[in-house]
């Protein structure tokens, strides 16, 4: 790899952090949280106007712009005590003090946030800068007009600069913490460019990629116990897998006890009780079984925001079982489950060799899921090329970095080449 040179030695000395996704969770950002004050139409316009900018139809300036408009007339102080009501990313704080001890200075670097709120959250975690956008004020009270270097298409990158020069560094001595495209400008900037949690683009271009805890980054940042990021399997991750690998039992009931479409019903019921028990959770009242499973098996970025993940694999499954013809539905499913499973959980515990085109996966996870996923498949497909091609296809899809969830894209890809093949 790259970076294993690096051992016993610190990467840098200036560390640029992202903040939303990586240091507030994704989906308590300010603006979702404030959404409550704006009544039904203007909120279905938040969402409307982020959708856009997620697959690329708004530019961020543009989309900010729109968003914060809606806001016009609230108090500033309102929003703050927002602010300061969002949890941070658990870690986050023994994350920053660690770092403070291993020399590093931190940035702060947001496009979402004002920069006192900003410089907040810098105090709270002894960062050395905060940058954030800036907020028109009148009478105490939010005009609806941002402005602000970091807006721009390369704003970050101009504020990073201006941080690297004022230490009189060079990108050998600094490292980029990001998690959307948003920062991508930043990573030229940088001689290290770690994904948290990353989207499709920011896993490509990165050279570590971390899903669960920012920590796991510190044997890299610290150039100590190295080895030991890449055998670290917590009982979060056996819990997580395992409640994964368990959809492998669902075509078995479908073919002994119930009619599949009765089972998708009953998974739908079940999907729409844990999307209740989330909405209540994050309320503070916790929902019997649901609520205390999330806690076990939700990673780090996940426990203080509404976790998606489960809902996907269900309504994966769903549509696999409904849509697609037998036994094809069932090798999917056993694909999903099995393959998708064992590639994530294996590929943690013995993996050495991450995709250039995806840092986040190892070649020896996918190569044991493919081997999963084959078996798995075989059990429900006669021909043996069908569930070969099949649990090929499916691995392919579970390395590659794509914007469409692994748990939705590798049931409906796999199940559509083995209906193609004759």
């Amino acid at each position: 790899m790259a970076h294993d040179n690096l051992k016993a030695r610190k990467l840098g000395r200036l560390i640029a952090f992202d903040v939303e996704g990586v240091i507030i969770p994704k989906r308590r950002y300010l603006l979702f949280e404030a959404t409550r004050r704006l009544g039904y139409w203007k909120t279905l316009k938040v969402i409307a106007i982020g959708l856009l900018y997620e697959v690329g139809a708004l530019p961020l300036e543009s989309a900010l712009k729109r968003i914060f408009m809606l806001f016009k007339g609230l108090m500033v102080d309102d929003l703050f005590q927002l602010h300061t009501r969002i949890p941070l990313i658990p870690g986050v704080e023994e994350f920053f003090r660690k770092l403070k001890e291993a020399g590093y200075r931190t940035a702060l670097i947001s496009s979402g946030l004002p920069t006192p709120f900003v410089e907040h959250l810098a105090t709270r975690l002894d960062a050395d800068y905060a940058f954030g956008l800036k907020l028109e004020v009148a009478d105490k009270r939010f005009t609806g007009e941002i402005g602000g270097d970091v807006i721009k298409p390369n704003g970050k990158a101009l504020v990073l600069k201006r941080i690297i020069e004022s230490e009189g560094l060079s990108p050998q001595d600094c490292v980029v913490v990001a998690d959307d495209r948003n920062n991508l400008p930043m990573f030229p900037l940088c001689s290290l460019k770690i994904g948290y949690n990353p989207d499709f683009l920011v896993s490509v271009k990165s050279d570590l990629v971390y899903r669960d805890a920012l920590s796991e980054s510190l044997p890299r940042l610290t150039g100590e116990n190295l080895e030991s990021s890449y055998r670290a399997i917590s009982k979060t991750d056996l819990i997580r897998e395992a409640i994964h690998m368990s959809g492998a039992f669902i075509p078995f009931v479908c073919i002994h006890l119930l009619d599949r479409y009765l089972v998708s019903l009953l998974i739908l019921l079940v999907t729409l009780l844990f999307t209740a028990s989330e909405l209540v959770r994050l309320e503070g009242t916790h929902a019997p079984l649901f609520s205390a499973v999330t806690r076990k098996a939700a990673l780090k970025p996940e426990l203080y925001e509404f976790v998606t993940a489960p809902i996907v694999f269900a309504l994966a499954i769903v549509i696999s079982l409904t849509f697609f013809p037998v036994p094809v539905n069932y090798a999917s499913i056993m694909i999903l489950a099995l393959g998708d499973g064992s590639a994530t959980l294996l590929g943690k515990k013995i993996g050495r060799t991450v995709f250039p085109f995806n840092k986040g996966k190892r070649v020896e996870g996918s190569v044991f899921g493919f081997l999963f996923a084959f078996l798995g498949a075989l059990l429900f497909v006669v021909s043996p090329v069908k569930a070969l091609v099949g649990a090929a296809v499916g691995m392919l899809v579970e390395s590659l970095p794509t914007p469409v969830s692994d748990n939705l894209a590798v049931p409906l890809v796999s199940g559509i080449v083995m209906m193609i093949i004759p």
